[in-house]
C-alpha cells in the first residue's frame, strides 16, 4: 500500500513532497502539517522495523502494518503526550491516519495496490488502550501498620486532647 517515492535523490524526493503537501494541506486541511510528516517518518520506521524483523521489505506496507508503525513510532517519539501531540494534529481515530494516507496517495507522495482501501484503517485500534491506558497509575491500596495494643502511637495529637 504505502510506498514512498522511488528513483529519484532526495533532494527531489524533498521539494516533490514539500510540493505536493502544500497541495493536500490546501485541499484537506484537518490535519496539521506536523501530522503528515510525522507519518512520512512512521512509515519510514514501519520499513526499518520489518528489515530487523527479516520481514520480506520487497512488499508494500498494509494499513493494518502502518497503524502498527504508527502506534509503535508514536510511543516511541512522545511517550504519554501522543494523545495531546494527536489531539493538536486533528487525529483521533486510526481512520484519521487512513484519510492522511488517502490524501498522499492522492497527490502521489504515497503508492497503493488495487486491494488497498480505507477499510484497511476501520478499527484499526482503540486510541484510549493504545495510548492513554499504559500510562494510567495502578491503583494500590496502602496498608496501614498494625499497632499493637499498648504500643505507643506515633501520631501527634491534637492540642487539647489528652
Amino acid at each position: 500500500m504505502i510506498v514512498p517515492l522511488a528513483n529519484a535523490t532526495f533532494y527531489m524526493q524533498k521539494i516533490g513532497f514539500t510540493e505536493s503537501l502544500e497541495k493536500v494541506l490546501k485541499e484537506d486541511p484537518r490535519y496539521d502539517r506536523e501530522a503528515y510528516l510525522f507519518l512520512r517518518d512512521a512509515l519510514d520506521y514501519t520499513i526499518k522495523l520489518r528489515k530487523r524483523q527479516k520481514s520480506d521489505i520487497s512488499r508494500h506496507v498494509t494499513g493494518q502494518e502502518l497503524l502498527e508503525g504508527v502506534r509503535r513510532y508514536a510511543i516511541e517519539q512522545f511517550g504519554p503526550m501522543v494523545p495531546t501531540v494527536f489531539e493538536a494534529w486533528n487525529i483521533h481515530e486510526s481512520l484519521d491516519v487512513g484519510r492522511m494516507v488517502f490524501n498522499l496517495i492522492r497527490v502521489g507522495i504515497f503508492g497503493k495496490t488495487e486491494n488497498d482501501s480505507m477499510d484497511d484503517f476501520r478499527d484499526g485500534f482503540d486510541f484510549h488502550e493504545a495510548f492513554v491506558k499504559p500510562y494510567l497509575p495502578t491503583r494500590r491500596v496502602l496498608v496501614r501498620p498494625a499497632v499493637r495494643p499498648g504500643a505507643k502511637s506515633h501520631r501527634k495529637r491534637a492540642i487539647g486532647n489528652a
